[in-house]
């Protein structure tokens, strides 16, 4: 009997240390599960300007809200989709556009010749006190006319736009101009060295924010 009593306490310890080990590992398990739910997958979005954009009206006022925390949720997401649906109807990257828009927009916080009331998002016309900018009547109208721009630049004079023409530059650029990537707009749309480079920093965050 003394023998059998002296071996019970080390298998009930065993048991017990057994069931503490599988508990750790699941926990660990779990956590590390919970762990990788949360790891965050960059999104590999376009640089062509033909190509059709990933990111919904919600992702997109994500993104720019985590740059402008002062303008409205809902007014954004309504924006955003603004260039998601002109952008659609002439086939035109949505996110290349909307990208370029915080460039020139400064998270439409503008601050340039460009004023918020002129409903332009490309710097159209912005060339001196004199010349600040096209202006339009809406923010619908605005946004149609940004993505005829580069419809103009990223297409041959052959290829017709599906919406009424509104950018009031659209016709000399489609005649003289042709590109393809953002990288090409330096030069051509801005004279900014740097401004396809300035681009593609935009998109890289747009593709490496959590959404």
């Amino acid at each position: 009997m003394k023998t059998m009593k002296k071996l019970f306490v080390p298998v009930i310890f065993l048991e017990l240390t057994i069931v503490l080990a599988f508990a750790l590992f699941t926990f660990n398990s779990c956590a590390t599960t919970k762990g990788l739910k949360k790891h965050h997958t960059p999104i590999q979005l376009s640089r062509r300007i033909l190509d059709q954009g990933q990111l919904s009206a919600d992702q997109l006022a994500a993104y720019f809200l985590s740059r402008n925390t002062e303008e409205d949720r809902g007014h954004i997401i309504q924006f955003a989709q603004y260039y998601i649906d002109e952008a659609a109807a002439e086939g035109i990257n949505s996110d290349v556009a909307f990208a370029q828009m915080c460039l020139e927009t400064g998270f439409l916080r503008f601050g340039g010749l460009v004023q918020p009331e002129f409903h332009n998002y490309c710097g159209l016309g912005a060339m001196d006190a004199e010349h600040p900018g096209e202006i339009f009547e809406t923010e619908e109208l605005g946004v149609r006319a940004h993505i005829q721009h580069l419809q103009a630049y990223a297409t041959r004079e052959d290829v017709t736009l599906h919406k009424e023409l509104v950018d009031p530059r659209y016709n000399w650029v489609h005649k003289t101009k042709y590109i393809e990537t953002i990288y090409e707009l330096a030069g051509n749309w801005a004279t900014d060295p740097q401004y396809g480079q300035k681009l593609e920093a935009n998109l890289v965050n747009m593709e490496n924010f959590n959404y």
